[in-house]
């Protein structure tokens, strides 16, 4: 993982490929998904239920975009799950989940 997300307080990014296996993920991924452990080389369907594992099937057999919010322990947090590619073929998804406030600012920018 990239010096710059390594340590990234707060925030877990993990990656994997188009099959679901995890090629990285940075300490805050390895501390809220694997109790401190790096399960890079694992497959994403394998610690998921079969609801979430459906979506995760469709993300990447499509190149889609998820994104939502979940409350977990008293911290609302924002999922994204996106589409990475390399020389424009696509890789497989980056899921970023950061804490966010309950009562966030919106602003509609023109």
């Amino acid at each position: 993982m990239d010096k710059y997300f390594e340590e990234l307080k707060g925030v877990a990014i993990t990656v994997c490929d188009k099959e679901g296996n995890i090629l990285d993920m940075n300490t805050t991924s390895a501390v809220v998904n694997s109790h401190g452990q790096k399960i890079i080389g694992n497959n994403l369907f394998d610690c998921h239920p079969p609801h979430a594992a459906a979506i995760l099937k469709d993300l990447l057999e499509n190149e889609k975009l998820n994104a939502y919010t979940i409350e977990k322990k008293g911290v609302k947090k924002l999922i994204y799950q996106v589409p990475w590619y390399e020389n424009g073929e696509f890789g497989g998804l980056i899921e970023i989940s950061l804490p966010i406030p309950f009562d966030m600012p919106h602003y509609v920018r023109g």
